[in-house]
């Protein structure tokens, strides 16, 4: 199946430098190893240009992506003959890698037009008899932002070479994957530093470098036929119709598909464990069918899949054809999958792709590829070696015009490409790394941001309409660097991440400086404009038009509807942190001046976020309690004086400045006295308000932290950030309408005025509420805690005071529900919160020794026994200190070493007689107040020495020396 070339005309390259080389194009998955013997002797040397736009296409643009090639991919690019096979491969790491012949070239790629330090490297690859291609190569690394790197390389025969670090391309080690007769077709990288290599024939085997550097490998259980392709983050793969199979990395999840079944699997750094299995094979072919044919009855139909794994679902390439249609039209459809979990829904979206190329053959079709650039986007991108086709998932809002892009000029052909910085970058024979990037017309951001951005810009006042918009940017003043700002926010959003680099890097010099303090003015301008978009007034919505502030440098959003305009402000902030990260200012943010301490830079901006995940659900409430909320809004915007025009509701107003959102805890607190006051405490309303307000807070707050720790990573620090202030998050702050007053403030009005008149029922749900608003408070207080560090200078005295302060309100707020009996509710608050003395006054009260062992167990690293030995102390309780079971009687031991006067009692409850006896003779030689209990100490002495099991001799000699 997997026989050599029998020709030298079809197989055999005329160069000398390596003979009898064998290509694998006979077999059934031939797409992965079959060359396009493309002459390069009528192609120039590759070019660099800043355009590459071809006549054909009226939607995009294809240009140079980032700066020159290094110079060895040029020279292996011109010294290619005929039959040398070129493969390229793009990481969305920011690294590339081409393989010529069994050379191995990888380097970083440099976004910017001009290259600052590029890293390039030239490697040998094992000899093979079969060609190579770029998939037979991977690189794993620690981090994206890693400068050095490991690689592997597996030969199609077997032959593996790892280098652990591409700084030292001399230092590798080999040894051959054990594929029995099959060749290898993928490398991939996963977690731990170790990589999975696939064969035609489905198996699997995982390779990773032990201490010593020894490459070792085991074999994967999997199903058969495996075709893989794995990324960083999100992979393009081929698929094959059954039983192949097709394989992809999310994260830590590895996806298999076949045409008949969906495969999940959680990858941890040393094993691997199934966890979903789904027959796709009839709802696949049934979904797809009907998508293109509709009603008409399909007997028989041919599926070739593909796939791409993304965050939100997978989606699946689909190539159809109906062998009686004349002329046969291979339909090229992309089919969404939603993952849930543990299960795949059955909702399938289809979308007919305008790409319907006339049936030539499997193969050809199997040369397609997918590519999604952005998670978040439905733009995806269809291409083989001699087109690009530009089309939309059909998910979402927005999305790209469908256009075909051609690769056809003499001697030009794709020889792969990836998705880096967010864009679909291919390698061009004849013009190296480019990017296919929407016009003007197309943007990332909702609809008229982009018109209302160039419309700020170019100075326009408020009455101008969005159809007298500039179409292009304006020049703006340069000393206005939020403008500039701005202005290189709105090119990346259009695509053009170039313009945005070089705009950035003139607007603030990598090596200006004043990066990291406080209120830097790259912390000012920044900050500034995120507060701008959370805080957008929506100018497009036409009852706004009289309440448009003048000066607005607005980002209008599009939606009349005010959740629609706080997903599309959520939306706008995720592109802004992605221009951030981008462009290199994410890593640059120093501090910002907020509620009168200084905090990150980049956790306000994750403020900003939570304060938009806030206010959305706030508005979900909206719904379900109108007049609550409603009362509430109007008693936030009294408070601020904001006035409301007739065309407006008080809603459209408070929704619209989201970085006050929080205003409306404590008028909800005030609304909810006021019903108490106004109603009976028999009354419906009197115990639904109260139940209502802890809802709306704790669902708001709840949702704030979740996008906090879901998010972390898009706004922790980098390495090499130097120490920062303590982080005070809103939802921790405290003084006058601060969320942790207020919790407090609703922690007093549950206990002392509701929870006394309410039933059984009402308590239950008033108990898992106030336990719900405790959590958010104190993890408010673990957050501070967690962002000092005591060994820094300065911290030290505000660590020990804060904690001071945490023990002693944990205290407080837990010691009332432990009084009421809550003990469900107070343990698992204790417990997560580690408040010792609340848990063994719980144990006490409920006489539950066995939970008081569990807490030894489980917090022995926290020294738990030694707190409730010191507990009884102080409490008189000695009997229970002196009784412990057998496996704390070490542990008791220890502790009664500093309570001399105890230990020896201890010592004859577990018949250590020779330690009671030494333990009480030093007692009594210390004791020289009073005679009476020196001699009774000196009695207990000679006892215990005679009830000891000291030799005879020793102990008669002990026993003499004690007088009486």
């Amino acid at each position: 199946m997997f026989s050599p070339r029998s020709t030298p005309s079809s197989g055999r390259r005329q160069s000398s430098r390596v003979t009898g080389r064998k290509s694998l194009a006979g077999t059934p998955t031939g797409l992965l190893f079959s060359p396009r013997r493309t002459s390069l002797a009528a192609r120039s040397t590759p070019t660099r240009v800043q355009s590459y736009s071809t006549s054909d296409a009226l939607h995009f643009d294809v240009q140079t992506f980032g700066s020159s090639l290094p110079v060895k991919v040029m020279e292996a690019l011109t010294m290619a003959d005929a039959d040398d096979q070129i493969s390229v491969k793009v990481d969305e790491s920011g690294w590339a890698w081409m393989v010529c012949g069994e050379r191995l070239i990888i380097w970083k790629i440099c976004q910017t037009a001009v290259a600052k330090l590029s890293v390039c490297k030239g490697l040998q690859l094992p000899t093979s008899e079969f060609v190579y291609y770029a998939d037979l190569v991977s690189i794993s690394s620690p981090s994206p932002l890693e400068t050095s790197i490991s690689v592997m390389a597996v030969a199609p025969e077997g032959s593996a070479r790892f280098w652990p670090s591409l700084a030292h391309e001399g230092n590798y080690t080999e040894t051959v994957v054990d594929m029995g007769e099959n060749l290898c077709n993928f490398v991939v990288a996963v977690r731990g530093g170790s990589f999975i290599v696939s064969s035609y024939k489905g198996q699997m085997m995982r390779l990773g470098a032990d201490p010593s550097g020894k490459l070792l490998q085991r074999a994967l259980q999997q199903g058969q036929g495996v075709l893989s392709g794995i990324g960083r983050r999100v992979s393009s793969l081929f698929g094959m119709r059954a039983p192949s199979q097709t394989l992809s990395s999310l994260c830590s999840c590895l996806y298999t598909l076949t045409s008949c079944g969906l495969s999940k699997w959680e990858v941890d750094e040393v094993t691997e464990h199934q966890v979903l299995s789904w027959d796709s094979s009839r709802a696949l072919t049934e979904s797809v069918a009907d998508a293109i044919w509709v009603s008409r009855a399909i007997l028989y139909m041919n599926v070739v899949l593909r796939y791409f794994v993304r965050l939100d679902g997978l989606v699946v390439l689909a190539a159809a054809w109906h062998p009686s249609d004349s002329p046969c039209l291979a339909y090229f459809c992309l089919v969404t999958l939603l993952d849930n979990g543990n299960n795949i829904s059955d909702e399938l979206s289809v979308e007919v792709t305008k790409y319907n190329p006339p049936f030539q053959s499997e193969d050809a079709l199997q040369a397609m590829r997918l590519m999604l650039p952005r998670a978040s986007s439905p733009a995806a991108f269809l291409y083989n070696e001699e087109l690009v086709f530009a089309c939309s998932t059909g998910t979402g809002r927005g999305g790209l015009p469908e256009e075909k892009i051609p690769f056809n000029t003499p001697g030009d052909r794709l020889r792969g490409g990836g998705c880096c910085a967010n864009l679909p970058v291919f390698f061009s024979q004849n013009s190296g790394l480019v990017a296919v990037v929407a016009r003007e017309s197309a943007s990332m951001l909702p609809e008229t941001m982009e018109d209302s951005l160039c419309f700020s810009l170019a100075g326009a006042g408020p009455e101008a309409t969005a159809m007298e918009t500039p179409t292009r940017m304006e020049p703006v003043a340069q000393e206005d660097k939020t403008k500039l700002l701005k202005a290189a926010f709105l090119q990346f959003c259009r695509n053009d991440l170039v313009g945005a680099q070089t705009m950035t890097d003139e607007l603030f010099p990598p090596e200006g400086d004043g990066d990291g303090e406080v209120g830097g003015e790259l912390d000012l301008v920044v900050t500034r404009i995120n507060l701008d978009l959370v805080d957008d007034y929506p100018a497009s919505d036409p009852r706004w038009a009289e309440s448009v502030p003048d000066e607005s440098a607005g980002f209008p959003l599009t939606s009349l509807i005010i959740l629609h305009q706080l997903e599309d402000k959520m939306k706008a902030h995720g592109c802004f942190m992605d221009f951030l990260l981008q462009v290199g200012l994410l890593d640059r943010l120093g501090q910002t001046a907020v509620r009168s301490s200084p905090m990150a830079t980049r956790l306000l901006l994750c403020e900003h976020a939570e304060k938009l995940q806030a206010a959305m659900t706030l508005k979900n409430h909206h719904t379900k309690h109108g007049e609550l909320v409603n009362r509430a809004i109007l008693i936030a915007l009294r408070k601020s004086n904001a006035a409301v025009s007739t065309s407006l509701t008080a809603a459209d107003v408070f929704f619209r400045e989201v970085s006050q959102i929080s205003s409306v805890f404590e008028c909800l607190l005030e609304e909810e006295e006021r019903t108490l006051k106004e109603n009976p405490v028999d009354s419906v309303k009197w115990a639904e308000v109260v139940l209502s307000v802890n809802t709306i807070i704790k669902d708001m707050l709840q949702a704030a932290g979740q996008y906090r720790d879901t998010k972390a990573s898009l706004y922790r620090a980098s390495e090499s950030t130097p120490a920062e202030p303590e982080y005070i998050p809103w939802t921790a702050s405290s003084g006058l309408g601060g969320v942790r007053t207020v919790i407090a403030r609703q922690h007093e009005v549950i206990l002392r005025d509701v929870y006394p008149h309410a039933d059984s029922e009402l308590r239950n749900g008033l108990n898992e509420q106030l336990a719900a608003l405790l959590d958010v408070l104190l993890g408010g207080y673990v957050a501070q805690l967690t962002s000092l560090r005591p060994g820094r200078p300065g911290q030290q005295d505000r660590y020990n005071t804060l904690e001071m302060e945490y023990t002693q309100r944990r205290s407080e707020l837990l010691a009332p529900l432990l009084e009421l009996g809550q003990y469900q509710w107070v343990a698992a608050l204790a417990e997560k919160y580690c408040d010792f003395d609340i848990l063994v006054q719980m144990c006490e009260q409920t006489d539950n020794q066995n939970r008081l062992q569990h807490y030894m167990a489980k917090f022995a690293d926290q020294n738990f026994a030694d707190f409730l030995f010191r507990w009884y102390m102080e409490k008189g309780k000695r009997g229970k200190l002196l009784s412990q079971p057998i496996a704390q009687h070490q542990q008791l031991a220890s502790f009664l070493q500093s309570h001399e006067h105890l230990s020896w009692l201890h010592h004859i409850h577990v018949h250590d007689f020779s330690s009671a006896y030494k333990t009480l003779y030093g007692q009594a030689n210390m004791e020289t107040r009073y005679f009476v209990k020196k001699k009774t100490l000196l009695a207990l002495s000679k006892l215990t020495a005679l009830a000891s099991d000291m030799p005879e001799a020793v102990m008669k000699k002990h026993v003499d020396a004690v007088y009486l």
